[in-house]
């Protein structure tokens, strides 16, 4: 973890920019041409393409045949998308709106009141707009709030909003539900590939796996076209659960070397893999490239969940999953903290990141 007290140089919000009513964006904010999204419609007549849906309920349905398919999906979705959607996934519908509702709150509130929890470069905790510590770095049309919620050491309420007067405890009854719905589907995405199902939890480190939380605002842009409000990578942990904004689409997923923009299912969390479980897989499940796009007419906002190893626990691929000849170990053992920090040192981005560790010694 960087250890930076404060940041290079001073931070501007993006939604103070926003509300400003500029015309044109600063030129940090302008991605370079080969970056920008491209918003150019498919042509009429090709085939639309979706990440899979998968029904929670019929992953334990009495009928064997459908378990079977869905299960089915799920494992052509990790291997094929990294990416899926989960409805009838048994987090209150009540909560996720309310949730939702009080982040939105905060980011109305008066700017001094958020500077309150203004983050630093030393564990990005707090009210944010940026992430790199590089001077003069490309910046994203995004603030965030980053949280941490397990191992419970780590987790200060003090540091979460104390506005509006909900906000803490409903993050806390979020958070704790959610990490139930992600130690749920380790177990189907361990079983899937003939493991064990507390495999995975397991080799988080069972009680003691780390969670947190990004809450991501995008505000409106007036040139969405030249910039991101997330620019392209892959997660460097276990699985993150998105809840997104039902109304605004801005998630894009990178398959079969196009950008797909995900279209929200209403109730749903978004479900993509990281790249630790494609190290424990040996590249059986994949972990994929992603993107934000923003938008000029309405501002968005969204909450991952990261359900991650705890740091200092070795990761590697299962040894079921690999065979000198056919399967052989295609990553070293590395520990989350040490495979963030090669991350950070290498200055990958996207998939690279991990495929840059196949068969490294």
């Amino acid at each position: 973890m960087n250890r930076l007290v404060s940041w290079p140089e001073p931070v501007i919000r993006v939604q103070h920019l926003s509300d400003s009513g500029i015309q044109i964006i600063p030129e940090r904010y302008v991605k370079k041409p080969q970056e920008r999204p491209n918003f150019v419609e498919p042509v009429s007549g090709k085939i639309h393409i979706e990440i899979p849906v998968i029904d929670m309920n019929d992953l334990y349905s009495d009928d064997k045949s459908l378990r079977w398919k869905t299960a089915a999906l799920v494992g052509y979705a990790c291997r094929k998308w990294g990416f899926f959607q989960v409805v009838n996934h048994g987090v209150s519908q009540e909560l996720m709106a309310r949730t939702q509702e009080a982040w939105r709150e905060f980011f109305k509130l008066p700017m001094e009141e958020k500077q309150k929890l203004a983050n630093s470069p030393s564990t990005y905790e707090g009210y944010g707009s940026r992430i790199g510590v590089e001077k003069g770095i490309s910046l994203d049309w995004s603030d965030y709030f980053f949280l941490h919620y397990l191992p419970s050491g780590l987790r200060d309420q003090n540091k979460w909003p104390s506005l509006p007067i909900s906000c803490r405890e409903l993050v806390g009854e979020y958070c704790r539900e959610v990490v139930k719905l992600g130690g749920k589907l380790m177990k189907i995405l361990s079983a899937n590939l003939g493991l064990r199902e507390d495999y995975f939890h397991e080799a988080f480190g069972g009680e003691d796996m780390s969670a947190c939380m990004r809450v991501n605002y995008y505000p409106k842009c007036p040139q969405p076209d030249l910039t991101l409000g997330l620019s392209p990578h892959s997660d460097p942990g276990g699985i993150t659960l998105l809840l997104p904004d039902n109304d605004v689409s801005g998630l894009q997923v990178r398959h079969a070397d196009k950008w797909v923009t995900v279209k929200p299912v209403s109730n749903a969390f978004i479900v993509n893999l990281g790249d630790q479980l494609q190290i424990m897989s040996n590249a059986n499940y994949k972990s994929v490239e992603h993107r934000v796009v923003v938008n000029a007419e309405k501002d968005r906002l969204s909450l991952a969940l990261f359900y991650n190893p705890r740091g200092d626990i070795l990761i590697e691929p299962a040894e079921q999953l690999r065979t000198e000849e056919r399967h052989p170990r295609l990553y070293p053992p590395m520990t989350f903290d040490e495979y963030r920090l090669y991350v950070r040192t290498k200055g990958l981005r996207g998939k690279s990141q991990v495929e840059s560790l196949i068969n490294s010694p």
